[in-house]
């Protein structure tokens, strides 16, 4: 049965009170948090971390090989598409979602293309993979950004979302969930899905332009609302449900008045939920990470409906299975509970609405073309090598062992997924970075091997000896133009909410 295999989200680790704003700014701002990507994060790194959560159940099957397929998860099942959705991306005249393959070591023998220009296009590109035949990863990110004061900017919020779909096999009656025969059933199947397109002027921006203009509200708004009920009416006519066969429903969009127009649309007293609370509009991600949050929270058969609302109207219509999660990282609850407050100003300077007196050393040099290509395993996959005499794994990739010398036994050792712990560090005050001072520790990972890495996403008053580490995907720099993409080292997240938090 077509449906959702499994599914990841990614917050970043910064929040922004926007009461700041108003207080710097004297207008704009309001109340509460919106989630920030740090200074070495933009939506090709967040997209990394959603997709490698996401997969994370198939990568603890991948021990020494590289993969080649995602593990043990499907059956095994090879992925064939990668679809990268974003309004944010990195490049604009480069395919983006390479790097999100080459950074999870998948086969390039998949099509990865990019879906940019509207938030329209994360739940589209869960509604073309639903359709389809193929096994498909559909990843959607979001840095969000306005002018300084304006809705966009405090409104707005950043993180990504992924989810794997498949077709599974039928569950057979006389099997109990979670039973080995029953591992490759989706967790949510489709039920149908439901487009509505309408040309109007809501929320533009020009190529050369950085932020987003829009119409009047009120405008949309009642366009919205038209568009809603009719992409409604398809999805009804083609699943044979009526609104109030929804248990949970989620609305999104980029204009807040829009996605209330689903209280008029005779749902059942109780179905409708709230965006999550804390991180801000996600925009395109926003319907995914939505999905995510209800789906973690939801009984077995619930059916759930999540339309978005943005230049059209689109919806998915799935229904729970009996099969349990699969353990992919923090869930939504947890990563709002959590996280680090970030000053307005630092924001400003982060998302380049400040120029701050550049640090006195000189500025990094452009990343080599020819050297990443050669070294993408190692550069984008964290993909090293042991020695297969030995066990001894070598860091970055070695031809030869450094005990006994024989050259070329070894294999591949992938490392991204694995935990470690910083054995020694340093805080470098003088070094170059957008966000000083920057912390570097030597890491001594659980499966062998030891590298001296930057730590992100921490104090420099937090870290000790004996801490425990992860690594992330991150942006070293950007120079002429060109992003400079390696891994980082974070402390270890936790996976339960913390104790404060509570159910909406």
């Amino acid at each position: 049965m077509r449906g959702i295999l499994t599914f990841g989200t990614y917050l970043p680790h910064h929040r922004l009170d926007t009461s700041e704003i108003r207080n710097l700014i004297g207008s704009g701002g309001g109340r509460g948090r919106r989630t920030v990507a740090s200074y070495d994060e933009d939506s090709t790194t967040m997209a990394v971390e959603a997709a490698r959560r996401a997969l994370s159940a198939a990568d603890t099957t991948n021990t020494h090989a590289e993969p080649a397929t995602v593990g043990d998860l499907a059956g095994p099942m090879a992925i064939s598409r990668l679809m990268f959705a974003t309004t944010s991306p990195a490049y604009a005249d480069k395919t983006n979602a390479t790097a999100i393959v080459a950074a999870l070591s998948l086969p390039p023998t998949l099509l990865a293309f990019d879906l940019a220009g509207s938030a329209r296009n994360g739940l589209a590109a869960l509604v073309m993979a639903l359709d389809s035949t193929a096994d498909s990863l559909v990843v959607s990110s979001d840095v969000r950004s306005g002018r300084p004061g304006s809705a966009d900017e405090s409104g707005g919020g950043d993180g990504a979302g992924a989810f794997l779909i498949g077709d599974g096999v039928d569950i057979e009656p006389d099997r109990s969930p979670g039973d080995a025969a029953t591992d490759e059933a989706p967790i949510a199947v489709s039920l149908g899905t439901a487009s509505v397109s309408e040309e109007f002027m809501d929320r533009y921006r020009l190529p050369t332009q950085t932020h987003t203009s829009s119409w009047e509200e009120r405008f949309s708004e009642g366009i919205y609302g038209r568009l809603a009920k009719a992409c409604l009416e398809q999805v009804c006519a083609r699943t044979r449900l009526v609104p109030t066969d929804f248990d949970h429903v989620v609305v999104t969009s980029p204009h807040p008045r829009a996605a209330r127009c689903a209280t008029r649309l005779g749902f059942a007293d109780g179905s409708l939920h709230a965006p999550p609370e804390g991180i801000g509009n996600l925009g395109g991600t926003q319907p995914l990470v939505a999905l995510a949050d209800v789906l973690e929270r939801c009984e077995p058969d619930a059916r759930i409906l999540v339309m978005n609302l943005a230049d059209g109207a689109d919806a998915v219509a799935l229904q729970r299975t009996a099969e349990p999660l699969r353990d992919t990282g923090p869930s939504v609850q947890t990563q709002t509970g959590s996280g680090a407050p970030v000053s307005y100003g630092r924001y400003l300077a982060w998302r380049g609405e400040l120029t701050p007196e550049p640090p006195r050393r000189p500025e990094p040099a452009r990343v080599s073309a020819p050297a990443a290509a050669r070294g993408a395993d190692w550069k984008f996959g964290l993909v090293g090598s042991v020695d297969t005499d030995t066990g001894i794994v070598h860091l970055p990739p070695a031809r030869v062992g450094i005990a006994g010398g024989t050259l070329d036994h070894m294999a591949p050792h992938r490392l991204a997924s694995d935990t470690g712990t910083v054995v020694t560090f340093t805080i470098d005050r003088l070094a170059y970075s957008p966000s000083p001072p920057i912390v570097f520790a030597v890491v001594d990972f659980d499966r062998g091997g030891r590298l001296p890495v930057e730590l992100t996403d921490v104090s420099p008053t937090d870290i000790a000896i004996g801490d425990r580490v992860q690594m992330t995907f991150r942006r070293l720099v950007t120079a002429q133009g060109v992003h400079n993409y390696f891994w980082k080292a974070r402390p270890v997240q936790p996976t339960t909410p913390p104790a404060s938090a509570s159910d909406r």
